[in-house]
């Protein structure tokens, strides 16, 4: 399997060199070397032995935890282990194609192909095991932190803006905007906070302005003052 997997790539490995270069190329040489001989030096010599003959579901939960887990920290760093993963490192420089999503695809699209020699219950677990490691996957590689991110449009916006510092304790921005109806200038409040901290600054709005339009949007990473240094205590919900 391990000298099996080896050979396969080379091909993709040649593709990858014209979408990815050198840098990211040599990573990708590393990684599939690395999985190769992992592959053949655990079937040999297997450290921990799980009987999961009997529970193909929890057998298909740790195979995709553990895999998604690996592949995030490899392509967090700009590596692929090979395979598939080379597509998926493509499309995601240059479509911008979460690189899990389209592991996932590849994935069923083999699967599907598999039944021919694969029972239906098998390949129905590895495509749950598929789907589990590309959301895994993706998780690590955008950060295990998330926060909200809000848009705020509202006539009281300076109130809602000082409610936001001296409650929360937590900066804003404020963005030029442009009405798509009247076409008249008006600022956008944007602010980052910790999900925790939503049901207290939608409370804070709806005080200062009951009609105020509030957009709430996933942020997966949020660096700088108030998120990774500098933090300030806080009480449970907002700030005394």
């Amino acid at each position: 399997m391990g000298f099996s997997s080896l050979v396969l790539n080379i091909p993709l490995i040649i593709l990858g060199y014209r979408f990815m270069g050198k840098h990211l190329l040599s990573y990708t040489i590393w990684g599939t070397i690395c999985l190769s001989f992992f592959l053949w030096l655990w079937r040999l010599f297997p450290i921990i032995s799980l009987n999961l003959d009997h529970d193909l579901f929890l057998a298909a939960l740790l195979a995709g935890s553990l895999s998604g887990l690996g592949l995030g920290l490899v392509f967090r760093h700009n590596g692929t282990s090979g395979g598939t993963d080379i597509l998926a490192r493509i499309a995601q420089i240059k479509y911008g194609v979460p690189s899990g999503k389209v592991l996932f695809a590849f994935d069923a699209l083999v699967l599907v192909a598999s039944l021919t020699y694969l029972d239906i219950t098998h390949m129905m677990y590895t495509l749950f095991a598929s789907f589990i490691l590309s959301r895994v996957m993706d998780a690590v590689q955008q950060g295990a932190y998330s926060a909200r991110g809000l848009l705020i449009i509202s006539d009281k916006y300076k109130e809602i803006g000082q409610m936001i510092d001296l409650k929360l304790s937590r900066g804003f921005t404020y963005l030029e905007a442009k009405g798509g109806y009247k076409e008249e200038n008006r600022p956008v409040i944007y602010v980052v906070v910790e999900p925790r901290e939503v049901p207290a600054i939608k409370d804070l709005i709806k005080q200062e302005d009951p009609h105020a339009f509030v957009g709430i949007i996933e942020v997966h990473e949020a660096l700088g003052e108030g998120f990774t240094y500098k933090q300030k205590q806080r009480h449970l919900f907002i700030r005394k």
